[in-house]
């Protein structure tokens, strides 16, 4: 099956991604407040939010729409060019968190007779498919929905199907616990120590959580920031990680360390059959070699 595609924030790095993917299949129009630079895609400046006559256009000519847009934005868009949205298209969102707008544009769905897809990459759009990760939510399923999942699979992303409440619950560990423990790691680095020093003296675990850090805090907020406040779970996340926090300190003060033994245990007993691997891909993290840091030496 081949169509038009057109991209509803084609000029992002998400869209930009999506659009990539999608000339695989046929023509791909972008449609953006400025020009897409993916070679070989149309571009339509506007905004999908108030649609002009070029936009609804667009809409109108594709088999399939990708919402490439924030979630304040995304289901705005998605009403505004309901009108434009052909019989048995395929809507598709990417963003972090579903339930919300999975419900949305079932709605618009029913109405137009589409079919809705949930697409959340679980990488940077800047790797690529390949060896990583896509949740995929099948909404309102049917033909394109799977030759749209047929096309990320064969580009080497592993596409994984899950409900949209499995979703948030999933990525509110996934994404929500990891990137709060570490922006928190993050404040307490800001605020007591020096990061000059830090770097020259790091141990390999420290040195990789602070180029995480380094990695998130170069990232756009708003995606950070969406995945904190619109996760249903996410409270209930950071919750639990103050509690293990607590936990830990709560031994520490006693002088508990048969407690803490078996916390740690507890722990690994978690991990399951996963932890050998886990640990070899650690120790192969750790043998990468060493970076430069600040003051220009070598450090591992």
């Amino acid at each position: 099956m081949t169509g038009r595609t057109v991209v509803v924030g084609g000029a992002g790095a998400v869209g930009g991604l999506f659009a990539r993917l999608c000339l695989r299949r046929g023509p791909v129009v972008s449609v953006d407040v400025r020009p897409c630079d993916v070679e070989g895609v149309e571009s339509v400046v506007g905004d999908a939010r108030v649609p002009s006559v070029a936009v609804l256009d667009a809409v109108r000519s594709a088999d399939v729409v990708v919402l490439a847009l924030p979630e304040s934005v995304a289901l705005v868009a998605a009403e505004a060019c309901a009108q434009a949205v052909g019989a048995g298209a395929l809507l598709v969102e990417t963003l972090s968190v579903q339930q919300v707008v999975t419900r949305g544009l079932t709605a618009l769905a029913e109405e137009r007779g589409a079919e809705v897809c949930g697409l959340n990459p679980m990488f940077a759009p800047g790797l690529g498919f390949a060896g990583n990760a896509v949740a995929a939510v099948r909404v309102v399923d049917g033909p394109r929905t799977a030759e749209l999942l047929d096309l990320v699979a064969a580009e080497g992303a592993r596409v994984v199907g899950l409900s949209a409440e499995e979703h948030d619950r999933t990525t509110a560990v996934l994404q929500v616990a990891t990137h709060a423990a570490v922006l928190a790691f993050g404040a307490v680095v800001a605020d007591h120590g020096d990061p000059s020093v830090l770097i020259g003296l790091a141990p390999p675990p420290h040195l990789t959580m602070l180029a995480v850090l380094a990695r998130i805090t170069g990232g756009n907020p708003d995606v950070y920031w969406d995945i904190q406040a619109a996760n249903p779970h996410a409270a209930a996340a950071r919750a639990a990680l103050g509690e293990a926090v607590l936990s830990l300190d709560k031994l520490a003060s006693a002088g508990d360390d048969t407690g803490f033994q078996d916390w740690v245990r507890r722990i690994e007993d978690g991990l399951g059959d996963h932890a050998p691997r886990l640990r070899d891909r650690c120790a192969r993290l750790f043998a990468d070699g060493p970076i430069r840091g600040m003051d220009g030496t070598w450090t591992s």
